[in-house]
């Protein structure tokens, strides 16, 4: 329970009413100068309520479409024959890929993805060491297979891989092609 009887109280009392009284002014000061007439505001809102309304300009007159017909352009540009013909030659140069065998796992990765890291020799031969992109390190020799043409490993040198890729030739065949892959430095 609290008591204002003791002396102790009262004094402390006293004291914050004499620190509260000079704010109490101030802030009563302050906001008797926020009273002021506002006749200067209503004095600018008629004048400017005066003032003659700015002509609007007019919405510009839409053009209608004009269709020109091109002469000679009979063909359909939606009909998907037309992208896709049926009378394709197909071009076989006798170049087949061995689907029967087990792909590798280097051959998951596309060939722009694996890096070549180094090398290193393992019974007297020379294996390359890939980087995969999700960072693991896979060693390779001649004869493996990587990337997703069909990448034979022909040969390994200290700083690249000499790869033969058989790839489509867009005519229904295969060609080969020889790539290198560089050691990334």
């Amino acid at each position: 329970m609290i008591s204002f009887n003791n002396k102790n109280n009262n004094r402390g009392a006293k004291c914050s009413m004499k620190k509260i009284m000079p704010l109490m002014l101030i802030s009563t000061v302050m906001l008797t100068a926020c009273n002021q007439g506002m006749d200067d505001l209503n004095q600018y809102v008629a004048q400017q309520k005066a003032k003659p309304a700015a002509p609007i300009e007019p919405i510009p007159e839409v053009k209608p479409y004009l269709r020109y017909m091109y002469p000679g352009h009979d063909k359909d540009p939606f009909d998907t024959a037309m992208l896709a013909p049926s009378a394709v030659p197909i071009v076989d140069n006798g170049i087949k890929v061995d689907t029967s065998r087990v792909p590798e796992f280097l051959e998951g990765f596309p060939l722009d993805s694996l890096k070549m890291v180094g090398t290193v020799y393992k019974d007297k031969t020379l294996w390359a060491l890939i980087k995969i992109p999700d960072g693991a390190v896979q060693s390779v020799k001649p004869g493996n297979y990587l990337g997703q043409n069909y990448g034979k490993v022909l040969s390994i040198e200290e700083s690249q891989i000499k790869l033969k890729e058989t790839v489509s030739n867009g005519l229904g065949g295969f060609k080969e092609r020889e790539t290198t892959v560089v050691l990334n430095q």
